[in-house]
């Protein structure tokens, strides 16, 4: 995998509240009636999407394939806090309640909506959900390890079930059995937290039963807005999945109105 170099066109932007550079890369952050969402540069680059076939855990869909992303962006740190859905919507859906800790309980199609109302609550600000590929990208931080930290994974690394297959009423020693505040665990090189556990991801993309085996660039898997039987993409695992679905590669899929207590949202820069 490589990377390119290259800077953000702009940097900062008009409504950056605070910016900076840290080992992990260029940061900026915006401020919604106190409550404060911060973003890290992710440069522009190719890589190997999906798993190798000898991979433990790999589920079939994850087909090895090469993207490209030809351009930069910005991904925010941590998914969506319950304390900025609540400042943007005025209300709180989620079953575990924390200011810091994710919001969930909301499906695609609320996402859609936080979003339209954040870009006009904040003037210039322009977000919108990651593709898929974004995602893995984003997540994987130069690595082709099932996670990003590498091989095995632990409950000090990441809020999961504490078990590597699903069985029901089954958990491991130690797991929270709920959602956490953000950003507790260790941050992947690019500094991006929670990647893998604590609440799965909704995606832009429609899904689609398997990756493609030839290189793509730019992948978008549009599916209309409105049309309620178009399943979205999910990643990342959460504190209520196994080991095996909190993987870099692991995809789901849900359909747009879908709301649990495992799922949230992750906000990127429109581009």
């Amino acid at each position: 995998m490589y990377r390119n170099h290259l800077s953000p066109p702009v940097f900062p932007y008009a409504w950056a509240s605070d910016w900076g550079e840290d080992p992990h890369g260029l940061w900026m952050a915006f401020t919604l009636q106190g409550v404060r969402h911060a973003f890290r540069w992710i440069q522009l680059g190719t890589f190997m999407m999906g798993s190798p076939e000898t991979e433990k855990g790999r589920w079939e869909d994850e087909v090895l394939h090469q993207v490209t992303l030809s351009k930069g962006f910005w991904m925010a740190e941590t998914p969506v806090t319950q304390s900025l859905w609540q400042s943007v919507m005025g209300e709180n859906p989620s079953r575990f309640k924390g200011d810091n800790r994710p919001v969930e309980q909301v499906s695609w199609h609320d996402a859609q909506a936080f979003i339209s109302k954040l870009n006009q609550l904040h003037p210039d600000l322009i977000v919108c959900l990651p593709t898929e590929a974004e995602w893995e990208y984003a997540c994987r931080a130069g690595t082709q390890t099932p996670f990003n930290f590498g091989v095995e994974l632990s409950l000090d690394k990441v809020n999961y079930r504490g078990t590597w297959e699903y069985k029901a009423g089954e958990w491991g020693d130690g797991a929270k059995k709920e959602t956490t505040d953000v950003a507790s665990y260790p941050c992947n090189a690019w500094g991006l937290y929670d990647m893998h556990g604590n609440v799965l991801e909704w995606c832009q993309d429609a899904w689609q039963d398997k990756l493609p085996a030839e290189p793509v660039t730019d992948p978008l898997i549009a599916g209309g807005e409105q049309e309620a039987g178009v399943e979205r993409v999910i990643r990342g695992g959460s504190w209520d999945d196994n080991g095996r679905d909190c993987r870099s590669a692991c995809r789901h899929g849900d359909v747009p109105a879908g709301r649990v207590s495992n799922l949230g949202l992750r906000l990127v820069l429109g581009h």
